[in-house]
């Protein structure tokens, strides 16, 4: 799930609403974004320790960043955005929240409320039962329909670890597996690829469905060797610290060959790489 604080979720769903303009890239880009090559039929992107990304979920869409890829909210991304990413050369990755309701998505009111746990600490959200598998794959099977007929490569599944909140249910660690595996099931049979966002206990047994990783604040944390297994399969991990200066954890991020970022806690176009 998202670490940073709750109080900022109302500036961040006023930025998104407001399509502003965010704050340029404080980097030079790191050349060219490379031509992907064709993939076969059945065949999904699957990115590369390394690979450097731009994560922008909030503001107007800069699509100046030179980088290979893009990670962007799925619903406020158009299709036509992708598109154009795409041509030049990007790939792109959906975010979704498919462990906690969000009251400000359009499709709310489709989710019954004896789905609904406690807040997570986000305005207007809420942690899902996710043991109701059956109430929520047909769900979350629309919102990757949406990804897939948008165009994107992947999709980023947030709030992966209920199991470890007080979410109001009596989620298990094996709930977590089983609901997290549908989720890349999901992603899997729209031929897209799919990350495991945190949910760094779970690690071992999930690699292996997992195309990626996107972690949040590994660094601040002293988690980061946990996510070694994604490197050694030769999957990429997007990481973004947020609170540390990139001489805080960039050292650690190239020994690891972690995609690291700096990132303002409302993540819009600001950046610093390592």
């Amino acid at each position: 799930m998202k670490r940073f604080p709750a109080v900022l979720a109302t500036t961040l769903l006023l930025l998104t609403a407001a399509a502003c303009t965010a704050e340029p890239d404080d980097d030079e880009g790191v050349g060219p974004a490379p031509t992907w090559p064709a993939q076969k039929p059945g065949e999904r992107w699957q990115p590369r320790p390394g690979t450097p990304w731009q994560w922008q979920l909030t503001g107007k869409l800069d699509t100046s960043v030179d980088v290979p890829v893009y990670d962007v909210d799925g619903f406020n991304t158009t299709k036509e955005q992708v598109a154009a990413l795409r041509r030049d050369g990007r790939r792109t990755i959906c975010y979704l929240s498919t462990g906690a309701w969000e009251d400000f998505r359009p499709d709310a009111g489709d989710f019954p409320d004896s789905l609904l746990g406690k807040g997570n600490g986000w305005k207007g959200e809420r942690w899902l039962d996710i043991r109701r598998t059956t109430d929520l794959e047909p769900l979350m099977a629309k919102r990757f329909d949406m990804c897939r007929d948008k165009g994107f490569d992947a999709v980023e599944p947030d709030n992966m670890d209920a199991y470890r909140n007080d979410s109001g249910f009596p989620l298990t660690a094996e709930h977590q597996l089983t609901y997290n595996r549908l989720i890349a099931r999901l992603a899997h049979d729209r031929g897209m690829a799919v990350g495991l966002k945190n949910d760094l206990d779970q690690i071992p047994q999930l690699v292996g469905d997992y195309d990626f990783a996107v972690n949040e604040q590994c660094a601040q944390y002293d988690e980061c060797d946990t996510l070694t297994p994604f490197i050694k399969a030769g999957k990429a991990v997007f990481h973004a610290e947020y609170e540390l200066q990139t001489s805080r954890f960039c050292k650690q991020s190239k020994r690891l060959q972690l995609s690291s970022l700096q990132k303002k806690l409302d993540l819009g176009v600001w950046r610093r790489t390592c």
